[in-house]
């Protein structure tokens, strides 16, 4: 049995704004349905590694009210800005409390402002400090945090794969786009339900 000493599984923005039911992003990221099920899918394969050596860290984004880091945003950004998404001290920039189940099993690594966790953050100490040579990821979004990470993750020379199926993207079309056609360039696609018997 693989005890995943050398493995990082990078959650990105397990943040109410995307999974509580009334969070401002939630119908951002694809049809009804596919957040429950990426958010089932998680906590599955967090269960999985619990007993393992695997590090499991969380990487939220939370702004200032003043959205001063993205002061020349576009697209998406400004979307977040718009909607009052993530700012600091609001209930949706709180991590899902579906995450507390897991306690100090979770590594919470803050300073995200971006589409990168690895970008004005101490992730990349942290998975160096851990002996880290491979990552996985999951979370939100498919085309934007997740794309940036894995990229980030492979310049770095970390061996990655991207968690379809602990992913979400704004549709359908375009999450499939990027597990067929772009992650496969860098890294690779897999799905928490095939990972049995971890």
């Amino acid at each position: 049995m693989n005890n995943y000493e050398n493995l990082a599984v990078i959650l990105v923005g397990y943040q109410n704004d995307y999974f509580a039911k009334n969070g401002v992003l939630r119908g951002v990221v694809e049809e009804p349905g596919r957040v429950d099920g990426v958010l089932e899918n998680s906590m599955n394969l967090i269960r999985q590694l619990a007993d393992t050596k695997a590090l499991i860290i969380s990487t939220p984004i939370v702004l200032e009210s003043s959205y001063r880091a993205l002061s020349n945003s576009s697209g998406i950004l400004d979307k977040i800005k718009e909607s009052g998404a993530f700012s600091v001290g609001t209930f949706g920039a709180e991590n899902i409390p579906e995450l507390a189940e897991f306690g100090d099993r979770i590594t919470y690594v803050s300073g995200k402002v971006g589409f990168n966790a690895f970008s004005k953050t101490d992730l990349e100490n942290i998975l160096s400090a851990n002996n880290i040579n491979e990552v996985w990821v999951c979370g939100m979004v498919t085309s934007l945090c997740i794309d940036s990470t894995g990229r980030a993750a492979y310049e770095r020379g970390y061996k990655v794969s991207i968690v379809e199926d602990c992913s979400s993207a704004r549709t359908a079309l375009e999450h499939n786009f990027y597990c067929q056609n772009v992650f496969p360039l860098y890294g690779s696609v897999i799905e928490s339900k095939s990972l049995e018997n971890i």
